[in-house]
């Protein structure tokens, strides 16, 4: 007999678990496969912007992210000189921009883009093998079904389900999600359009041991031949070669190849005596046009592709993750019709596609012509300015994120805020269970009563703001986006919302 699940989710990286867990909050039957028989430990992004942060907080996980984020720093502070700057509990850098370092001093942080973030919003540096932990755990904790060592082979959308082939099994679902990579087989198999551009450029990262690193300056450096970075953590080096891509991505990565790669561009005869972990990438940018054909969706790596510049890969997939995992169990459940998948790709495509137009411009800035390097000068001094530095670091950390949920309100589409509450919580602490909150700082019976028909998917919480504010009530989706929001009592909306978004359940 097959095996049927509501959900079929291919992969078990990062954006697959997430994926996986947010359904399971939802009261989906989920199966996770994943070819690999182990979490792959392959070095690869050593951060998370605000958005991911602040998605793991509302679910509770910000203890978990914290013990991640110190094991990071403490690793970081190994390899740094004794310094003020490298005791200090915040790193003196923020991030980059193609190598142009952004520095927390130069930074805006009374600008309203970080007004309300939350706690959730200083667990950023943890890297993606600690999210990847974080997330396993959750999922054994969730009941999640994961089966590691089988390949998802191929399957068939007859329109009403998905029969899919996984090793030597077959199970039926009724949605197939590939959350398995650039090289996606589902994204392949399914036919979905992706469009982009060719890469130009050979990468690696690398974290080693090695002998003569002596020489090589710490931190980003520009030469002749390319580009390198040396650290933050001891033997880890990542180099740039912009005389066109590999010549084989698959075949795995050498000592000798990480060696040549590295004198190359750094002109330092250092040798590789091992290797821990290492990887090579281009800059190969695609994007599908629509992230669901049929009864088949894709999230992550599988929807978009690009160069790593920035860490943006993972905190987009798991954008993607947070955004389709409450949808796709409303429709599940059938408290909710197919439109409402409709909004995935409308309100994450364009966030994807602006990663992409970043991390494409971030490629000319790293070029060796003359004219390249004129222009790298020019965005280096602008971003040694306080305004400049401010601008990039609310783009690259996420903070402006926002959807285009219809007009109203400013905050409609715009991550909720954190608001501080006089009972001693916070917002995001009550959104734990995956569930809508409906905010009601005016005590409102008339709200209440709104929202009564969908008390099992709205949370009502009832409670002043520590501090006073004009906002009487906020109708926060389970993504943590803001439906609807309202100033002074004026609670007209509020039922088109919760239709619009939850169903009717009149």
């Amino acid at each position: 007999m097959n095996e049927t699940f509501d959900v079929v989710v291919a992969g078990a990286g990062p954006v697959g678990l997430m994926l996986a867990c947010e359904l399971r909050l939802g009261g989906v039957d989920v199966l996770v496969v994943e070819r690999l028989t182990e979490p792959d430990m392959t070095i690869k992004a050593g951060a998370i912007n605000v958005p991911t942060a602040q998605a793991f907080y509302r679910r509770g996980l910000l203890p978990d992210l914290l013990e991640q984020q110190n094991a990071v720093l403490e690793r970081i502070r190994a390899g740094m000189p004794p310094s003020a700057e490298a005791t200090t509990q915040r790193l003196p850098i923020a991030g980059h921009f193609a190598g142009i370092m952004l520095r927390m001093s130069e930074i805006d942080f009374d600008d309203p883009a970080f007004a309300e973030l939350g706690p959730g919003a200083e667990a950023v540096m943890v890297a993606q093998q600690g999210i990847e932990a974080i997330l396993a755990r959750r999922a054994a904790a969730l009941g999640v079904q994961i089966r590691r060592g089988v390949e998802l082979t191929e399957f068939d959308d007859d329109g009403t389900g998905v029969t899919v082939r996984v090793g030597d099994s077959t199970v039926c679902t009724d949605w197939l999600v590939g959350c398995d990579g650039g090289r996606s087989t589902v994204r392949k198999q399914a036919g979905f359009d992706f469009p982009g551009l060719d890469p130009e450029i050979t990468g690696h990262q690398a974290l080693v041991e090695m002998t003569g690193a002596e020489g090589l300056r710490p931190g980003w450096n520009s030469t002749d031949t390319g580009i390198y970075v040396n650290g933050p953590m001891p033997g880890r080096f990542l180099t740039v070669e912009l005389d066109g891509p590999p010549a084989d991505r698959t075949t795995p990565v050498t000592a000798a190849e990480l060696q040549a790669s590295l004198r190359a561009v750094s002109g330092v005869p250092v040798e590789i005596t091992a290797v821990h972990s290492a990887t090579r990438f281009t800059d190969n940018t695609r994007q599908v046009t629509d992230y669901r054909n049929g009864r088949v969706l894709l999230a992550g790596d599988a929807a978009h592709v690009h160069s790593p510049f920035g860490g943006q890969g993972l905190n987009l997939g798991i954008g993607d993750a947070v955004n389709l995992g409450w949808k796709l169990a409303a429709v599940v459940r059938g408290d909710a019709s197919e439109t409402l998948l409709d909004t995935y790709t409308t309100e994450r495509h364009p966030i994807g596609a602006w990663v992409l137009e970043w991390t494409r411009a971030q490629i000319p800035l790293m070029r060796l012509d003359q004219r390249s390097k004129a222009l790298r000068g020019v965005m280096t001094d602008l971003l040694a300015t306080r305004d400049g530095s401010t601008a990039i670091f609310k783009k690259i950390s996420g903070v402006l994120h926002r959807y285009d949920l219809g007009t109203g309100h400013d905050l409609i589409g715009a991550v909720t805020p954190d608001i501080e509450l006089s009972d001693g919580s916070r917002l995001g602490a009550h959104c734990t269970d995956g569930r809508a909150v409906l905010l009601d700082l005016d005590d409102s019976h008339e709200l209440r009563t709104i929202a009564a028909p969908w008390s099992e998917l709205v949370r009502v919480v009832t409670a002043k703001p520590v501090a006073p504010r004009e906002l009487s009530a906020l109708l926060v989706r389970p993504d943590g986006y803001v439906a609807w929001a309202a100033d002074a009592g004026a609670h007209s909306g509020l039922l088109e919302a919760l239709r619009q978004w939850f169903g009717d359940k009149s």
